[in-house]
């Protein structure tokens, strides 16, 4: 197989294993690339890339950004917050406006889940989904399996646990879906206010123990609290939700074993995670970060039916 199965990334669960596997060799290949002096290759030397972000973003903005022009794409970015979105612009009109500029690729980020799935009905050019809502947001599970695959290996029959605000996260269930399909276990462990019901048929063990967790995993992906998603409170402090869910170096110290930290940011440290724990030698958080480069390019990459 030379090629994605889809000429969209709308979700990880349009993904196949092999096309996963495809985003990973190709990853390994663009590491290479942003390793050495000259961190630049023409492969997207003739493509126009927009990127359409309809909420804010830091990491995974600078992330696509860097990558498509590490491809030498020609970069356009686009911002709701000063367009004619707020003059009352539909969000088709607004993408067939910047897709009248000849522009090849869209990479979107929105609020409501399923808007890149909607796009990808009306219009032609490639989409990529950067988060939609508290739906998916595939590239983040896709460098998040290529870092736990750089750290332990193959990740069949590894444990994983994924921590924390499970219901407001897109990030989970990306997550989920990717570790499946690469055959991984899959544990969820998190306040059951903060647990969605449905998880439970998805084929992942469900409890509310950090410390079985803990003891159960391989690796713990550690997701913060979404305080700006929740319209109600789902537990009575961020004090307490650190006392019986934050991961703390003397929590770590007592188990039997080293386990691999992880935590796609932003971090809200004192709260999910203390700094002696996102900082320590098991943490492989900012590698998550640099990897977030490479699978970027791979995915634009492939998607540009640039392969070789």
């Amino acid at each position: 197989m030379s090629h994605l199965s889809s000429k969209h990334l709308l979700g990880i669960k349009n993904l196949t294993k092999e096309d996963i596997q495809l985003i990973f060799e190709t990853a390994d290949n663009f590491k290479d690339v942003i390793n050495r002096p000259i961190k630049k290759v023409p492969s997207l030397r003739d493509i126009t890339i927009a990127n359409v972000f309809f909420e804010n973003s830091t990491r995974t903005k600078l992330s696509f950004e860097l990558a498509e022009k590490r491809l030498s794409a020609d970069v356009i970015n686009f911002s709701a917050s000063g367009s004619s979105v707020k003059k009352g612009e539909t969000l088709l009109d607004t993408v067939n406006n910047i897709l009248a500029m000849k522009v090849d690729m869209i990479v979107m980020r929105h609020s409501s889940p399923g808007a890149p799935h909607f796009l990808s009905k009306h219009i032609n050019a490639n989409i990529v989904n950067a988060g939609d809502g508290t739906h998916e947001h595939p590239t983040q599970a896709l460098l998040d399996a290529y870092s736990m695959r750089e750290r332990v290996g193959d990740l069949e029959g590894k444990n994983v646990a994924i921590i924390g605000d499970i219901v407001h996260s897109r990030v989970a269930l990306s997550n989920i879906f990717a570790l499946q399909k690469l055959g991984a276990n899959v544990m969820i462990c998190g306040p059951a206010t903060l647990i969605p019901k449905y998880l439970s048929s998805f084929g992942v063990k469900v409890v509310s123990d950090i410390r079985q967790a803990l003891e159960w995993c391989d690796i713990a992906n550690i997701l913060r609290i979404q305080l700006e998603r929740q319209q109600i409170k789902y537990f009575p402090s961020l004090r307490e939700y650190s006392l019986y869910f934050g991961v703390n170096k003397k929590l770590l110290d007592s188990l039997n074993k080293e386990i691999v930290i992880m935590h796609p940011g932003p971090i809200n440290r004192g709260v999910e995670i203390t700094s002696d724990v996102a900082d320590s030698q098991h943490s492989i958080i900012l590698d998550q970060v640099e990897n977030g480069v490479a699978t970027r390019m791979a995915v634009l990459y492939l998607l540009a039916g640039n392969v070789s």
